[in-house]
C-alpha cells in the first residue's frame, strides 16, 4: 500500500457541505483531510456499499464480480451466498469467502438461514440451526442473510427460531426477506429481531416495516425494480433506507451497478446528502463493516467523479489503491476451480407430457409480471392434443418445467406460464432460485427437453432451443457462475439473451425472470421440483382446476 496525496472537491456527507480538500493517505488509511483554498474541479466522495446482492446471480466468481462492479463507484457489498450454499452447503459458503480474499474489493457475507428455503422443493444441501451456529461464529460472516420462510417466523417454527437465536447470541444482525408483509404481521416478524427487508413493492407496504422498525432496503436489480415505487422514502424517511440491487447479471453490470440509481434518485430532485448516506453510509452503520467513509483514520475507500450533476466515475480506491479508472478495471484476473453438485441423467420429451383428467377443466397458469419477482395466478381454457395438455403460443400459454438435479429419474413437475411471449423454442437455465434445480419454459415438449438436456451434458447453465440449433453457455462452478472473464461471460450472455428475444419473448431480462418462477417464497404461484405451488397458502395445488 502506497502512501500519496490526492486534492478535489470533497463531499463531506457529514458536514453535508461541499469544499476543496487535500487528502493523505498512508498505507491504506485516510492520515489527513485538510480543508484548501483551491482544488482541482474532480469530486470525491466514499464508496458505494450494495446492501444485499447474490454474486451467484451475476454468473460470476466474486474476483470476477469486483472487476465489473468497481469501475462503477463500488467498493464493497453485504453478499448472501445461499445460491451457492443451496447447492453446496457451508463448503459453498466457504468457497465464495476463499475467492473474496483474491481480491481488494470489500465482500461481507453472511450465513444463508434458508438452505433450503421451504421444505416443499429439493435442495442440494441443507444447513440446519447447528449449521447456522457455527456460522455465525466465523469472522467472515457479518450477519444472518435474509430470513426467507416468514411463515415461519410468523407460526415459531422450531429450526426458524434456533437460526435466529444463534444470530442473536452472536451480536451480528439479521435480515429480512417477507414480500408483502404489513401492519400487524409485519410488526411481528420485525420484533423477532428481524432489521431490514428489500422486497417490498408498495411504499405503503414499506412504511409499515419502517414503522415496525425496521430499515428498507430500495432494490434496482436486473428482474426486480422497486425504485419507481419507494424512491419517496428518500424524502420522507431518508435515515431508514439503504440501495440494493439483489441480483444482478452480467450485461447489466458491464453497463452500471448503483451508480445508476444514484443517478435517477439526484435527477428527481432528491438531496445529495441523502441519496449517498442510503448508497454508503448506512449499509456500513448497519453491519458494523470495516468500509471508510472518507474521515481520517478510517479505510481509504474512496471515489472520484466529475461532478455531482453528471456523476461519471472517474477512479475507485479501496485500501488506498486505486482498483478501476475511467472505466478500466485495474484488479487481477483468477483462475478458480469449479465446485459442483450435479446427479442428473438426460431426460425424454414424453417425461414433459401433462394428462389430461378432466377434458373440461380449466387450467391454472403462472402470469409472470415484468420487473417484479411476484406473479399472478390466472386461469386459461387450456389446449388439448392427444389426451394432454400442451403449450399454446396464440394465448401466450407456454409450458414451464422443473428437473430435480440432484436426484436422478424423478419425475419432472410441470404447469404453465404466461406473458413470456415465445412464439417457439425453449430456454432453460440452472439458476433457479432458490434451490437451482433445471427451470425451463418452451412451445414444446421436444423443445423443452432438448434444452434441459443441454444443460444436463453441460453440468449446469443457460440455454435456448431455436429449431435443430441449440446453445448453451456452461456455469460450470455450482451450476450458478463461470470462472471465465467477466467481460466475455457478458457478452456470452448477452448473446443467448438476444436470441431469447428473437423467439418472440418481450420481457427486459428473460432469463433472469425465468430464474425467479421457482421462488416458492414469494407469491403467488410458482413451480418447484415437486409441483405446483400456491406461495398464499403455502401449499400445492393443481395444474387443472
Amino acid at each position: 500500500m502506497s502512501t500519496f496525496v490526492i486534492s478535489g472537491q470533497l463531499i463531506d456527507v457529514f458536514r453535508r457541505k461541499i469544499y476543496p480538500a487535500m487528502l493523505s493517505v498512508d498505507r491504506g488509511i485516510i492520515t489527513h483531510i485538510v480543508e484548501v483554498d483551491h482544488a482541482p474541479p474532480h469530486h470525491i466522495l466514499p464508496g458505494f456499499v450494495d446492501a444485499h446482492i447474490h454474486i451467484e446471480s451475476s454468473m460470476l466468481v466474486p474476483t470476477e464480480f469486483a472487476r465489473l462492479a468497481s469501475i462503477h463507484g463500488t467498493v464493497a457489498t453485504v453478499s448472501d451466498p445461499h445460491e451457492i450454499a443451496n447447492v453446496c452447503g457451508e463448503d459453498g459458503v466457504a468457497y465464495m469467502i476463499a475467492n473474496a480474499r483474491n481480491t481488494a474489493f470489500k465482500f461481507f457475507f453472511g450465513a444463508p438461514s434458508c438452505v433450503p428455503a421451504t421444505g416443499f422443493e429439493t435442495a442440494g444441501a441443507t444447513i440446519d440451526a447447528d449449521g447456522i451456529s457455527r456460522l455465525m461464529q466465523n469472522p467472515d460472516i457479518w450477519y444472518l442473510a435474509e430470513v426467507m420462510n416468514y411463515p415461519g417466523v410468523l407460526h415459531a417454527d422450531e429450526q426458524v427460531i434456533a437460526k435466529l437465536a444463534a444470530a442473536k447470541k452472536s451480536g451480528k444482525p439479521i435480515d429480512g426477506h417477507a414480500p408483502g408483509l404489513k401492519g400487524q404481521e409485519a410488526a411481528r416478524y420485525a420484533a423477532a429481531g428481524i432489521t431490514t427487508d428489500h422486497e417490498c413493492f408498495t411504499l405503503e407496504e414499506a412504511l409499515d416495516k419502517i414503522a415496525a422498525g425496521m430499515k428498507i432496503l430500495i432494490r434496482e436489480g436486473s428482474a426486480a425494480k422497486n425504485f419507481d415505487a419507494l424512491h419517496p422514502l428518500l424524502r420522507s424517511h431518508p435515515g431508514s433506507v439503504m440501495l440494493c440491487s439483489d441480483d444482478k447479471h452480467p450485461d447489466e453490470l458491464v453497463l452500471h451497478h448503483l451508480n445508476e440509481t444514484v443517478k435517477r434518485a439526484l435527477k428527481l430532485g432528491y438531496n445529495l446528502y441523502d441519496v449517498l448516506r442510503a448508497a454508503c453510509v448506512h449499509p456500513v452503520w448497519h453491519y458494523n463493516l470495516p468500509v471508510g467513509l472518507l474521515r481520517e483514520h478510517e479505510p481509504a475507500d474512496f471515489i472520484v467523479i466529475d461532478d455531482p450533476e453528471h456523476f461519471n466515475i472517474l477512479k475507485t480506491y479501496i485500501n488506498g489503491e486505486l482498483v478501476a479508472e475511467n472505466g478500466q478495471s485495474l484488479l487481477k484476473r483468477e483462475n478458480p476451480e469449479p465446485i459442483n453438485t450435479f446427479n442428473c441423467r438426460p431426460r425424454e420429451a414424453k417425461d414433459f407430457r401433462i394428462p389430461v383428467t378432466d377434458s373440461t377443466a380449466r387450467i391454472r397458469v403462472i402470469e409472470a409480471i415484468e420487473g417484479q419477482l411476484i406473479t399472478n395466478e390466472v386461469t386459461a381454457t387450456g389446449k388439448q392434443e392427444d389426451g394432454a395438455w400442451i403449450a399454446d403460443t396464440e394465448q401466450d400459454i407456454l409450458k414451464i418445467a422443473v428437473v430435480n438435479r440432484y436426484e436422478p429419474g424423478l419425475p419432472i413437475a410441470t404447469a404453465f406460464i404466461r406473458n413470456f411471449g415465445l412464439k417457439k423454442g425453449a430456454l432453460a437455465s440452472t439458476v433457479a432460485h432458490d434451490c437451482h434445480n433445471i427451470v425451463a419454459v418452451g412451445a414444446t415438449d421436444d423443445e423443452l427437453c432438448r434444452a434441459v438436456n443441454a444443460l444436463i451434458d453441460a453440468r449446469g447453465g443457460i440455454s435456448v432451443v431455436d429449431g435443430a440449433a441449440v446453445t448453451c453457455m456452461p456455469l460450470p462452478i455450482a451450476g450458478l457462475m463461470s470462472g471465465e472473464d467477466g467481460y466475455a461471460v457478458a457478452e456470452q450472455y448477452a448473446a443467448l439473451d438476444k436470441q431469447a428475444k428473437e423467439l418472440g419473448t418481450t420481457l427486459k431480462s428473460p432469463f433472469m425472470t425465468l430464474s425467479f418462477m421457482a421462488l416458492l417464497v414469494i407469491p403467488s404461484l410458482k413451480l418447484s421440483d415437486r409441483g405446483l405451488f400456491n406461495g398464499n397458502t403455502f401449499s400445492f395445488t393443481t395444474v387443472e382446476l
